[in-house]
């Protein structure tokens, strides 16, 4: 049986993450600060932007588990909400460290034994906002869409060693990061816009992103490593053409010109 790591996996998105890969048959491990309990899933404990603690707890999974055949990169905070020049530094860059930093130190932490055994899978959760422009939430869409650039350049790097990366925009899913955007006096200030998503029901149940992950997990479409991908997409028809993506460098991070 493959084994996942899911970070950030004991709530939100990363619980129904851990739980469709328990139920798709993995054995799943959960990194997050505190013990949680979720069905089907163990869990270890460590800050992701702690690279000593990763690495035990990353090591502990390895003698419990078996080498991790996948990495889901779904820790994660929403960071300061407004303008920045009223952000403390502090808090704007913590969010950096932890929404890519941490990302970083787990997938460094993985790949040498994916590399060695020429196979593994790393999907780093971004979001829309890492390909939009998003004024006063400037913290949290560097970090994503910095994610999404650097999983693109792994991919590349990997790929010669039977390694595929995503980057994947899970939609708009209610959960307690998006109610604190909801309804936290600063979210209602500067993000309004963001009720309109709920109100005209453009938002996702955590089953789609799941169901996303689960797809891209299963070594079909690896072709489409280093794209970022979203639950909208149809996988099928990508794939039939991927050569036009590759040729495009279509689902990919682009800065137009005139």
């Amino acid at each position: 049986m493959k084994v996942a790591v899911v970070t950030g996996g004991g709530r939100g998105l990363g619980r129904a993450f851990a739980q469709a890969l328990g139920a798709a048959g993995w054995q799943v491990a959960i990194v997050a600060r505190q013990a949680v309990d979720v069905a089907g899933a163990r869990t270890f404990v460590a800050n992701v932007t702690d690279e000593a603690a990763v690495d035990r707890a990353f090591g502990d999974i390895e003698r419990a588990l078996g080498p991790i055949d996948l990495l889901v990169n779904n820790a994660g905070v929403i960071g300061p909400l407004g303008p920045f020049v009223e952000s403390t530094l502090a808090e704007w860059w913590r969010t950096l460290e932890i929404d890519l930093l941490g990302q970083v130190i787990c997938a460094h932490r993985v790949l040498p034994g994916m590399i060695a055994r020429r196979s593994g899978r790393i999907v780093n959760i971004a979001s829309g906002g890492g390909a939009t422009m998003m004024p006063y939430f400037s913290a949290y869409v560097t970090a994503k869409t910095a994610l999404i650039r650097f999983s693109e350049c792994l991919a590349h790097e990997v790929k010669p060693h039977g390694v595929a990366v995503f980057a994947m925009g899970p939609g708009t899913v209610r959960t307690a990061m998006s109610e604190h955007s909801l309804n936290s006096p600063e979210g209602k200030k500067w993000l309004p816009w963001f009720r309109d998503i709920f109100d005209q029901r453009r938002d996702l149940p955590p089953e789609r992103p799941a169901a996303l992950l689960c797809q891209l997990v299963s070594g079909r479409f690896d072709a489409l490593s280093g794209r970022y991908l979203y639950p909208a997409d149809d996988l099928e028809q990508l794939l039939a053409a991927v050569a036009d993506i590759e040729a495009g460098k279509l689902y990919s991070l682009e800065v137009k010109r005139l």
